[in-house]
């Protein structure tokens, strides 16, 4: 909307805007005179405006078409709107009377007219139901049974529409006359099946006997109910009477009696009597239950006789399995046998969920409660299985030695538990499979720690072969994988409320422990060749060297026989992830005894260091290859993250060579040095230092006033000085000490774990289990898993520490270490 300059200026326009109108009217400062003037105005204007407001008021409300008026109209014309309303009510009512008066007439005909039908049709109902009745009587009387269930249904239905009427004498008399019929009826038919059977005459009367099951559906499911009772008693009872009261018919020993009598009496009953019944009725599964629940019931009192028996032999384990198998055979079949069976209902679906029966655990439910029996035996004979194990040789001396070949037992064992938990997953699916499970776990334990590390412990001081190591590595790792598919296997079949309690966890890490302990195994057969290199390093003058060469000869020797052992270790690891733990922990290793042989050359002085220095770069490069004997790893790069661990791993003796490389004059650079490459406030460790450069004691103190002045400095190390060195406080003062379990960034620390307190240079085989304990609590406190401490520490436990911490060591090599791997050690490896 376009407004004008005129239109925004004008008190009486709309669009009036009084700050641009003030703004016009005082543009300069010297307007301001004008003040007085333009506020008069304004008032003047204002005062105009009330007027007119005031003269437009009274005119509105004195005027002759005043609101006032217009008010007082429109309350008039309401009150006779109110009264136009009233009086159509009024008539409306009188009408609505009028109509009532001369209907009411009509009424009273139609509630007679309605009363009469009634009166009529009840009275023809009670002349056809005493009509019917009398001729239900006739009939049942001469045994006319089909036309008796035609006329009973409908005696029975007309009788429903008089329950109303039982107040009356005659109509209370005539329903307890029917009532007697139906007894009566009942009786008949009852004594007609009696007669018949106990005489013999069934396919004689079987017409007489067909049209009188008619009779009894008539009457009801009661009647039903009886007549099929008592034939399942009958046909059952020479059955009850043989093996009930004979103590050898009713033994578990002729349990296949029992069946074969039943399969005779349920043929019996297909060819003669199941055409007497109607088929819905479903005799011969009511008998089939019966005898399963008689059978059940006669199991338990057996089953819990034998057991309760305090002299004599007990319960045959051999035997209840045998009768529990031939039960379930029977049970399945009997299953098979109704569920086939056709259905009266055109509902198909319907029909099939209608079976009422199962016969699934109807009898072999006795058997359950003793299945503990059996799992009892197979903890016996898994006992003598792992002592067995022990003693046999790791590869028969037939066959010659496979780089994926596993222990023979491992396959013999997997097999037993492979047919132990599918014979009873058919025979229990519940606490008993469940019991199994945990005897089993117990026993893989026992493999674990027994058989598995009893093998590595072999071979005195020198340790068992290359061979019989790589043996123990697959079989572990084959235990590993397959541990976790039989939880899978268990955990299919088990009832799903305990699939929870189900868990082998325990036992896959410890099998991943046993794995771990064959890796370390074969990182010891290379620290026993590396001892002459090592005993050469020591042996060298490192306090009168003069200068640097290109690499001491030690470490020509050190390099030979790592690539040597490398060489003929890593082509028989198979599993890429194995071979990479192996080089990370012979890496791991080679570094800390490095550390170790360099407190025990003391003293050192500047141009031993920075040989020393010079020798570790060429180490260094020379390890960063070891992945390269690997036959999966030959052809390409080494893997970065290797090469990585490998630099971190050497890397941490630099602090400690770079120290010893400055000169103890002027002593403020020693001190200085150590600030900034230690970076600790340990007088301890600054002494270990000064020791391993072999300063005088007599110079050693003003050294130490020196330290403790420059640590408390600002400038010290950037002011972040930590109290300990974690690379030097293990240190030894003693020429034999070493270092304890470190660890390098990113890199495992089981290796040295496994010198348990010291960097020890010998494999000691006998000693891996007291051993392997050290490392997994160590190793569990920095992998955080929470191992248990102290002497209550078992070499399970143990074993499961390592299996975790080898786990979560081998992380980042983009495929998990243990994973579970569809490619078997062995190819013959059976699946679950």
């Amino acid at each position: 909307m376009n407004i004008t300059v005129a239109d925004s200026l004008s008190l009486d326009s709309v669009e009036y805007e009084p700050i641009a109108h003030l703004n016009l009217l005082f543009s300069h400062p010297s307007t301001v005179s004008s003040v007085s003037s333009v506020s008069a105005t304004i008032q003047k204007h204002k005062d105009e405006l009330s007027k007119s407001i005031t003269s437009l008021e009274t005119a509105q409300a004195y005027g002759p078409d005043s609101s006032l008026e217009r008010m007082q109209s429109a309350q008039a014309e309401l009150a006779s709107l109110f009264q136009r309303i009233e009086s159509v009510r009024s008539r409306a009512l009188q009408t609505e009377r009028d109509i009532t008066t001369m209907t009411a007439d009509i009424k009273r005909l139609d509630g007679t007219k309605r009363n009469l039908t009634l009166s009529m049709t009840a009275l023809k109902r009670l002349q056809m139901l005493t009509t019917a009745y009398e001729q239900l009587r006739g009939l049942a009387r001469t045994r006319q049974y089909r036309e008796c269930a035609g006329l009973l249904q409908a005696v029975l239905q007309l009788m429903r529409h008089f329950n109303s009427y039982r107040s009356i004498e005659q109509i209370a008399v005539l329903s307890r006359n029917v009532s007697e019929l139906q007894r009566e009826l009942l009786e008949q038919v009852c004594e007609d099946f009696e007669i018949a059977f106990a005489k013999g005459e069934v396919g004689a009367r079987r017409a007489v006997l067909v049209e009188a099951c008619l009779v009894m559906d008539a009457l009801g499911d009661h009647a039903k109910t009886r007549l099929v009772t008592w034939y399942v008693n009958t046909e059952l009872r020479e059955y009850r009477q043989v093996f009930r009261g004979n103590d050898e018919a009713g033994s578990l020993d002729n349990i296949g009696r029992r069946y074969a009598w039943f399969k005779r009496t349920l043929k019996t009953h297909e060819e003669e009597h199941a055409v007497i019944f109607p088929p819905h009725w479903r005799v011969n599964e009511t008998l089939a239950m019966s005898f399963c629940d008689g059978t059940r019931e006669d199991f338990k009192g057996i089953l819990e006789k034998s057991m309760r028996r305090p002299d004599g032999p007990k319960l045959d384990v051999n035997l209840l399995l045998s009768c529990l198998q031939e039960t379930m055979d029977f049970e399945q079949g009997l299953e098979r046998r109704f569920a086939n069976e056709p259905r009266a209902s055109i509902d198909t679906l319907s029909s099939a969920d209608d079976r009422a029966q199962n016969f699934n655990g109807s009898i072999s439910a006795a058997f359950e409660p003793y299945l503990s029996l059996w799992v009892e035996s197979q903890d016996r004979a898994l006992a003598s299985m792992i002592p067995k194990y022990k003693q046999q040789p790791l590869i028969p001396a037939d066959e010659e030695f496979s780089p994926q070949a596993v222990i023979p037992s491992a396959i013999e064992l997997f097999h037993f538990y492979k047919v132990t938990l599918s014979q009873c997953a058919k025979l229990s699916t519940g606490e008993r499979l469940l019991d199994l499970t945990k005897t089993l776990a117990k026993y893989l334990d026992e493999y674990a720690q027994q058989v598995l590390l009893g093998f590595l412990q072999r071979g005195g001081t020198q340790g068992p072969p290359i061979e019989d190591i790589i043996l123990v590595l697959n079989t572990a790792d084959f235990w590993h994988t397959n541990t976790d598919q039989l939880e899978e296997f268990i955990k299919k079949r088990i009832d799903p409320d305990m699939t929870s309690r189900v868990d082998l966890s325990d036992q896959s890490d410890a099998f991943m422990g046993a794995a771990g302990a064959s890796v370390m195994a074969l990182v010891a057969k290379v620290e026993l060749e590396c001892e002459s290199a090592w005993r050469e390093m020591r042996n060298t003058n490192w306090s009168r060297m003069e200068s640097v060469s290109d690499h001491s000869s030690y470490v020509s020797e050190l390099l030979k026989h790592v690539n040597s052992k490398a060489e003929e270790i890593l082509p028989l690891v198979v599993k890429q992830q194995y071979a990479r733990t192996f080089c990370d922990n012979l890496v791991d290793h080679l570094a800390n005894a490095y550390i170790t042989n360099v407190v025990q050359c003391k003293p050192v002085c500047e141009t031993g260091a920075e040989q020393m220095l010079l020798d570790k770069y060429v180490l260094t490069k020379s390890l960063e290859n070891l992945m390269s004997f690997h036959t999966a790893s030959s052809s390409t790069q080494p893997p970065a993250s290797f090469v990585k661990h490998v630099n971190t791993s050497m890397t941490r003796m630099d602090p400690l060579l770079k120290t010893l490389q400055v000169r103890p004059s002027p002593p403020e650079g020693l001190v200085q040095a150590y600030l900034i490459h230690i970076a600790d406030r340990s007088d301890t460790n600054f002494r270990k230092i000064l020791e391993l450069k072999g300063v005088r004691r007599a110079d050693q103190a003003h050294l130490l006033e020196l330290f403790a002045i420059h640590r408390e400095g600002p400038a010290a190390a950037g002011g972040k000085l930590v109290q300990s060195s974690p690379l030097l406080t293990p240190l030894l003062n003693s020429t034999s000490g070493g270092l304890g379990s470190t660890t390098a960034a990113g890199g495992s620390g089981l290796a040295s774990g496994l010198a348990a307190g010291g960097l020890q240079t010998r494999f000691d085989a006998a000693s891996l289990g007291e051993r392997l304990l050290t490392a997994a609590r160590d190793s569990a406190e920095r992998a955080g898993v929470g191992a248990a401490t102290g002497e209550g520490v078992t070499m399970n436990e143990n074993l499961r520490n390592i299996g975790n911490f080898f786990r979560r060591d081998i992380g980042g090599l983009g495929a998990r270490f243990g994973r579970r791997d569809i490619t078997p050690t062995n190819n013959s490896r059976p699946d679950v």
